[in-house]
């Protein structure tokens, strides 16, 4: 064989084992790994309920250590959201959800040795926020969108946040099962490596390689850009400020109605079975309200939710509380709680398009998070100083209506500036 073949040869095999190293990231592997990564991800992260009344009757933390705790992870997870969204764009996808799920899985161990509010905040609430952010919805789903067209984006981010409910539907009874049998330490462990399977799924949500740019197209965007024109517009600011109150609602259910059935006199697990009946209807919900988004207008959909929230709160609180009211409010909620993902993400892609969509989608999500600090925390404080979550499940309803009429009128029109493919 001439030298030539032999080169022409090598070429061949290397050209051949770079596609087949693209070839397995079909998009229906990214979309597989990528919401087991969310089922993981999510499923985990609302155990914390079921932890609250464990943790602080062994440790000697009261309810406002663990709930500040829950809130500063909620604030840092947000915080952060919008920088590991930035250097995931920049740096890879894969690289990032490695190492959130690294940090993920490591906090929930040395949280099994918590002894201490600074313990308490430095594992449950720094750690294991940064490990949320790289591991959260605004990046994969974001790795998602780009692999699915416009028609059927709406529909893709219903079924990759459902994944975030059946994690919930899944691992929360599976906790209180740790907890009633090995005691919330142990639980936790556990936990931490289910988390670290995220490390090897990972892989698959490598981003893919960037086509050859078109000499005669316009300039690419660039990020300072791109920021400065969504906080310019004001559709962006509305539903930046109407997902605040998603976080409030959603964050203080979670950690707060455990504890919330409790006082009432329920038994413990009427309160995992209540959020595992909201992951159930999470999964119904999000697809439901995912496929509407792509028929009608996204913002008077996450008007409907919001405004329904207040009605099945309101119902809820009005009520005697039993088993039975409990788990209808549950199911009625789980309709509503994840459904605002799948179309507020949608509504940032068609505005502002896909280049920077995991950032800006993590900017909007910041706020979701300094609501879902006021929600985790005040709960617990108005709890300890009252004795009663009447006050701050009253603010809830309120923030529901508020953010209903925020959402109409968003102007949702793309801009000028995109292409007709990116919108």
């Amino acid at each position: 064989m001439t030298n030539a073949a032999h080169h022409n040869l090598w070429s061949y095999r290397k050209m051949s084992n770079q596609v087949a190293k693209q070839s397995w990231r079909t998009p229906m592997v990214v979309l597989t790994c990528g919401t087991i990564i969310l089922f993981i991800s999510f499923g985990a992260r609302n155990i914390f309920g079921l932890l609250l009344e464990p943790v602080t009757n062994s440790t000697g933390l009261n309810i406002s250590d663990f709930s500040l705790a829950v809130a500063a992870q909620a604030v840092i997870w947000g915080l952060t959201t919008p920088i590991t969204a930035s250097l995931a764009e920049r740096y890879g996808t894969a690289r990032m959800i490695a190492l959130g799920g690294t940090l993920y899985a490591t906090g929930l161990i040395l949280m099994s040795l918590v002894a201490t509010p600074i313990h308490m905040h430095l594992t449950a609430g720094m750690m294991l926020g940064l490990g949320l952010s790289a591991t959260g919805f605004p990046i994969i789903l974001a790795s998602i969108t780009k692999r699915v067209d416009a028609k059927r984006r709406s529909l893709f981010l219903g079924i990759g946040s459902a994944a975030g409910s059946s994690g919930q539907l899944a691992l929360v009874p599976l906790g209180q099962f740790f907890i009633s049998d090995y005691g919330w330490a142990i639980s936790v462990i556990l936990f931490g490596c289910i988390v670290a399977l995220i490390v090897p799924l990972a892989a698959a949500m490598k981003d893919p390689k960037k086509e050859a740019k078109n000499p005669n197209a316009a300039p690419e965007q660039k990020l300072v850009a791109a920021l400065s024109e969504a906080m310019s517009h004001r559709g962006f600011l509305l539903l930046t400020a109407g997902y605040f109150v998603c976080g409030y609602q959603v964050m203080f259910l979670g950690t707060h109605l455990p504890n919330f059935l409790t006082q009432a006199g329920q038994d413990p697990w009427v309160g995992a079975t209540a959020l595992s009946l909201i992951g159930l209807f999470n999964i119904v919900g999000t697809l439901m309200w995912g496929a509407m988004g792509g028929r009608w207008r996204m913002k008077y959909l996450l008007s409907s939710i919001y405004l329904l929230r207040s009605i099945a709160l309101t119902v809820f609180i009005i009520l005697p509380v039993t088993p039975s009211s409990t788990y209808i409010f549950a199911a009625a909620i789980g309709l509503l709680w994840l459904a605002t993902v799948p179309l507020t993400s949608g509504l940032v892609a068609r505005i502002f398009g896909l280049k920077y969509m995991a950032t800006l989608t993590g900017i909007v999500f910041f706020s979701h998070q300094l609501g879902s600090f006021a929600g985790a925390w005040l709960g617990g404080v108005f709890f300890e100083n009252t004795g009663s979550y009447d006050t701050i499940w009253w603010i809830g309803v309120m923030l529901g209506v508020i953010a209903a009429a925020l959402h109409f009128p968003i102007d949702d029109k793309p801009l000028d500036r995109l292409q007709p493919a990116e919108v």
